[in-house]
């Protein structure tokens, strides 16, 4: 029972982000052009270098994690979990460093940007902690932590999800929405994350 349980939530892990990544990011590799870019936001296409950073570290991010969770894969490949996990580490890395330059130069004002740069500081301070808990042996506090990286990197998902659909998405002025949505989608899920913990 365990190990279906393990299967069907890995599975909807997954099924949730590759919905995401045909969803909101593969259009920007699909349509490199600069009327798809000005189409979500108008700085997007003189930021495409960072833009790009950023949501190619999420996405890698977003899909190599999940193995990181399964005791058996990393009892059984230990090799291929501590390359799984650098991987991991430096999606994070690459993909904070666009996301600190997206939040600073954003054109949806420094609330929004603020927010941005929040959830840039979580998934790097959470996934940070995660490996130095790696390096000290600290087998526990590492899983716990990790579990905590991967939270706050799916927060993007959770932020489109508040954002674009029920009854968030209509919520107004879109300004105050996106603000508060931004905040919500770390500190939510990561809130619920710690108290199962």
């Amino acid at each position: 029972p365990h190990l279906l349980l393990k299967v069907l939530a890995t599975g909807a892990i997954l099924a949730l982000a590759l919905a995401f990544v045909f969803k909101y990011v593969f259009h920007y590799y699909l349509n490199y052009n600069q009327a798809t870019f000005a189409a979500d936001a108008a700085n997007y296409w003189p930021m495409r270098g960072w833009l790009l950073m950023h949501i190619t570290g999420g996405m890698v991010a977003l899909l190599v994690g999940p193995s990181q969770f399964w005791t058996g894969f990393r009892v059984r490949f230990a090799r291929l979990h501590r390359i799984t996990g650098f991987v991991f580490l430096g999606a994070v890395a690459v993909g904070s460093i666009g996301a600190y330059h997206m939040a600073y130069s954003t054109t949806f004002g420094w609330g929004f940007g603020f927010g941005l740069a929040a959830m840039a500081t979580a998934w790097v301070t959470t996934t940070g902690v995660a490996y130095y808990a790696i390096l000290k042996r600290r087998i526990q506090i590492h899983k716990e932590w990790m579990a905590r990286a991967y939270v706050v990197t799916c927060s993007f998902i959770t932020f489109r999800v508040f954002n674009d659909y029920g009854p968030t998405s209509h919520l107004q002025p879109a300004d105050i929405r996106s603000v508060t949505i931004a905040w919500a989608s770390v500190t939510i899920p990561l809130f619920i994350t710690i108290v199962v913990q």
